[in-house]
C-alpha cells in the first residue's frame, strides 16, 4: 500500500431567472425564438447554511507551475470563508473512500494500483501526473467527498463538494487529470444501497464527460448529459445519453439559450431522486483550456438556471466543482466560488 499520510447574457438583474417565451421544433431540433430574464421568479431566501464537504488533503501539493492548479482547493475554501459560506456547523470532512465503493465504478485491478501507488507509467501519462501517496489519498478523499455531499443533499436538499467532477476517469483507468470518477462512484453507491432509484448527471464542464458516459452506459437508472466544447478534449468522445457540443467562442447568450431549452426536457425524462451537477468553470473566456467565452455573470446565470430548475421541482442536488485552469489561481478560485454562492441561496 501507499505510505500512510495524515488525513489532514452578460449582466443579469439580481434574483432574476432566464425565461424562454417560445420554443419551436424544426426537423426534430429545438430552436429558441426568444430569451429574456424573468424577475418574477425569485430564488428562495437563504434560511439554512449550505452543506459543504471539504478536506485539506484535496490539495496534493503540486508545484505552482504545474498544468493542474492544485492550489485552487485551499484558495477556494479561503474564498468561501471570506464570503461567509464556510459555516463550521455545515462543514463536513470525508474519510478515504473504501476500495469496495471505488470498484463499483472502476476495474478492481486499477483501484488496487492506485491505492498501492503502482499505476503503470503509461496510465500515469494519460492521467497527467504520477500517482504517489498524496495523489492517491487525494483521489480517495475527493471521491468520498462527493459520496458524502450526495448523502447530505438527499437529507438537506442541496450540498456541494469543494472538489470532484473528475469525469474523464473511465472504468478501466484514469485520464485527463482524473484518477477516480467521483460522480460515477457516488451514483452507483447510492443506487446499490437503494437510497435512490434514478440519477441524473448534468455535466457543464467544458470538456465532454467521456469517463462518466463510459462507466454508466449500461446503467439504465442513470442518465448522463454533457454540454461541452465541440473541438476540445477528449478527441475521441464516448457518447453520453445526451451530448450537446458547442463551437469555439460560444458566449453567455447562446450558451444560456441552449441550456434553457434542454433543462425542461431533462426534467421530463423521469422522476429524478438526485442530480449531480458538474459546474466546471473552464467554459470561462479566460480559462486557458476552455475555448468558450462565458463571463463571470454568465457562469452565475448558468448556476442559477440549473440549481433553480431542479430545486424548484424539489429534486436533491449535489454540486461538484469540475475543471478550471488558470495561472491566476485566486481568480480561478473565485469563479469556483460562484457555485457555492448560488447554491447557498437554495439551501
Amino acid at each position: 500500500m501507499c505510505p500512510s499520510l495524515p488525513a489532514s447574457r452578460n449582466h443579469h438583474p439580481p434574483n432574476c431567472q432566464p425565461n424562454l417565451l417560445l420554443v419551436l421544433r424544426n426537423s426534430g431540433r429545438k430552436t429558441v425564438s426568444h430569451f429574456s430574464w424573468n424577475c418574477s421568479r425569485l430564488a428562495p431566501a437563504r434560511s439554512m447554511p449550505l452543506q459543504i464537504v471539504h478536506h485539506p488533503d484535496y490539495d496534493a501539493g503540486f508545484a505552482v507551475n504545474h498544468r493542474f492548479p492544485m492550489s485552487k482547493y485551499p484558495l477556494l475554501m479561503e474564498a468561501l470563508r471570506i464570503r461567509g459560506l464556510a459555516v463550521p456547523g455545515a462543514l463536513s470532512m470525508p474519510q478515504p473512500a473504501p476500495a469496495a465503493s471505488l470498484k463499483l465504478a472502476h476495474a478492481a485491478d486499477y483501484v488496487d494500483q492506485v491505492i498501492a501507488c503502482r499505476v503503470p507509467e503509461k496510465i500515469e501519462r494519460e492521467i497527467g501526473f504520477p500517482i504517489g501517496p498524496r495523489v492517491s489519498l487525494r483521489a480517495q478523499l475527493a471521491t468520498a467527498g462527493t459520496v458524502l455531499a450526495a448523502r447530505l443533499a438527499l437529507k438537506h436538499g442541496i450540498a456541494c463538494n469543494a472538489a470532484g467532477g473528475s469525469h474523464h476517469a473511465r472504468r478501466a483507468q484514469g485520464a485527463g487529470f482524473c484518477t477516480f470518477n467521483d460522480v460515477a462512484v457516488a451514483s452507483l453507491t447510492l443506487l446499490a444501497e437503494g437510497a435512490v432509484a434514478n440519477v441524473l448527471i448534468v455535466d457543464l464542464d467544458v470538456h465532454q464527460g467521456d469517463g462518466t458516459a463510459d462507466i454508466l452506459k449500461d446503467e439504465p437508472r442513470a442518465f448522463t448529459f454533457s454540454m461541452h466544447g465541440e473541438r476540445n478534449y477528449p478527441v475521441r468522445k464516448i457518447a453520453s445519453d445526451l451530448d450537446v457540443a458547442l463551437p469555439d467562442g460560444t458566449g453567455d447568450d447562446v450558451y444560456l439559450e441552449r441550456l434553457a431549452a434542454i433543462l425542461p426536457d431533462l426534467w421530463g425524462q423521469r422522476h429524478w431522486d438526485i442530480v449531480f451537477y458538474n459546474a466546471g468553470v473552464d467554459a470561462h473566456a479566460e480559462d486557458r483550456l476552455g475555448r468558450l467565452a462565458l463571463t463571470d455573470d454568465g457562469l452565475r446565470a448558468r448556476e442559477d438556471m440549473v440549481i433553480g430548475h431542479f430545486r424548484n421541482h424539489g429534486v436533491a442536488l449535489c454540486g461538484v466543482i469540475g475543471g478550471g485552469y488558470s495561472t491566476d489561481v485566486p481568480a480561478l478560485a473565485a469563479r469556483h466560488a460562484i457555485l457555492f454562492e448560488v447554491a447557498a441561496r437554495y439551501a
